[in-house]
């Protein structure tokens, strides 16, 4: 009779854990789904536009090169700038001719220099905890032998078929396992070409292309994320959001560990997925799920072979980026861009590298952090200093905000982020004394010290602020060349 008891509850226990783990295709529960824990705590990832519209890998500055094909058949252009609209469309017919299709570049697209454990490598060296690969973008193109993209296009429409005749995400998923990296898809709703996708047949696109294609790449690579794009006009009902991720989440081989974003439909934008995105912003953020910005080094997430040194974000921006994301609650997704044939531009590498070595003196400070309830500390002045820039904003914009203001304008003196009972005061300028940490309250138990230093920090409690003397340095003896933090051991809270 016990054994039958106990045998009975083991079974009531195994059917109500399984019973949690069961996602219906409505929000009231896909929404009640927890975040899986290594997102939050990644806060650095790097992102990889890489497609057919490398090949031809240029676009006015300030667009996207990746949308050539729409610049290019509809003559309209989109960016940070004044544009006719046929840019593309002239640089297309002079350079390949007016017959030339978008279709063209496919055999073209052979990615001779890939070599994804190079590109795992540098991400580990970038010290990135994602990746996310654009296995399809808009022109539908597959990166992995996808049946369903030549089947819908009627034509050799992925890697395997047609140009580099090898399954590039493939490649990429192995890499990516050899290394703690986390393994993410770009996935795109959107496909411009394709003859299903309208309006009126977008039952049919589902059902027949995007659906089992998905399936595809989330049965095949299992992949740790996934980043869903290019929802267009079109509503949740439409896209069957909820059918979908009732699926990643309770029959999937990933449906435990997967994590998406917000992007599944044109109203699901910062109300359903794990976590919201952001693109080319940098204002500031307070959200109920976790979140994450995305931007490339330059003004374009493609390779864009017009951009020149001034269009990249230094490295001193880009870390300060990291920090103001971060401090908010965050993550930076930051891209790069291949070209071609699969080698990520030297500038691109070395940029990567810049964020790595700084994550190596402060990353204590970045990853498993948490917005603390002062997110920054500002000086004094006017805090609404905007980007004029028209649509995106670039990455230098930041410096505005920190360590180069215009006249009037107050900047953000120090970045918090906490950890435990730890506080991170990441200090944009090195201070040549002190710098005050205001409305902040030490115990007995309170400790300072810089990351990255053996130096001794002098500090005292004022009133309601910390006073911290800085310890001195010949300016190479640095602890790194830009954003030092101070490390605030058991504050009050």
């Amino acid at each position: 009779m016990k054994k039958n008891i106990l045998t009975f509850l083991f079974c009531l226990i195994s059917v109500s854990m399984f019973s949690q783990k069961v996602y219906t295709p409505d929000w009231e529960s896909l929404d009640k789904r927890p975040v899986p824990a290594w997102f939050e705590d990644a806060k650095f990832g790097i992102f990889i536009h890489w497609g057919l519209y490398s090949v031809p890998g240029w676009s006015p500055k300030g667009t996207y090169s990746e949308w050539y094909k729409y610049w290019l058949d509809t003559k309209t252009l989109m960016g940070n700038g004044d544009f006719t609209g046929t840019e593309i469309y002239d640089f297309h017919t002079a350079m390949y001719g007016r017959d030339f299709t978008y279709a063209d570049f496919a055999p073209m697209f052979k990615a001779m220099s890939y070599d994804a454990n190079e590109w795992a490598k540098l991400f580990e060296r970038a010290g990135a905890r994602y990746a996310v690969l654009t296995t399809k973008h808009h022109d539908g193109f597959a990166l992995w032998p996808n049946k369903e993209a030549s089947t819908s296009y009627g034509r050799p429409w992925n890697s395997m078929e047609i140009g580099a005749h090898r399954d590039l995400v493939g490649e990429y998923v192995d890499a990516l396992r050899k290394t703690n990296i986390k393994v993410g898809c770009y996935f795109s709703l959107r496909e411009w070409g394709n003859p299903l996708y309208t309006k009126e047949t977008m039952g049919l696109f589902y059902e027949k292309h995007f659906f089992p294609q998905l399936k595809d790449l989330v049965n095949t690579y299992k992949p740790d994320l996934i980043w869903s794009d290019g929802p267009d006009q079109i509503n949740d009902k439409e896209w069957q959001a909820e059918r979908t991720l009732a699926w990643l989440y309770s029959e999937s081989p990933v449906k435990d560990s997967i994590v998406v974003n917000d992007r599944w439909a044109n109203n699901t934008g910062r109300k359903h997925g794990d976590y919201y995105t952001r693109e080319y912003s940098n204002s500031n953020a307070s959200y109920d799920k976790p979140w994450e910005e995305c931007r490339g080094i330059g003004l374009s997430f493609g390779f864009n072979q017009n951009e020149d040194l001034e269009d990249y974000t230094s490295p001193k921006a880009l870390v300060l980026t990291l920090a103001n994301i971060v401090s908010q609650g965050g993550n930076l997704l930051l891209d790069v861009g291949p070209n071609a044939n699969g080698k990520i531009p030297p500038i691109m590498q070395e940029r990567l590298i810049q964020m790595g070595d700084w994550l190596k003196v402060n990353g204590e400070a970045i990853y498993g952090s948490r917005a603390w309830k002062n997110t920054c500390q500002w000086s004094k002045g006017n805090r609404e200093w905007k980007s004029k820039e028209k649509h995106y904003v670039s990455g230098d914009a930041i410096l505005k905000q920190t360590v180069d203001p215009e006249k009037g304008y107050a900047v953000k003196e120090v970045f918090f982020t906490k950890k435990g009972k730890n506080v991170y005061a990441i200090l944009p300028k090195y201070p040549k004394f002190t710098i005050t940490l205001k409305d902040i309250h030490s115990t007995g138990k309170t400790k300072v010290s810089l990351l990255g230093s053996d130096k001794k920090v002098i500090w005292k409690q004022k009133g309601d602020d910390i006073v911290v003397t800085m310890p001195a340095f010949y300016a190479d003896e640095l602890p790194c060349d830009y954003a030092w933090t101070l490390k605030l051991e058991n504050i009050a809270d």
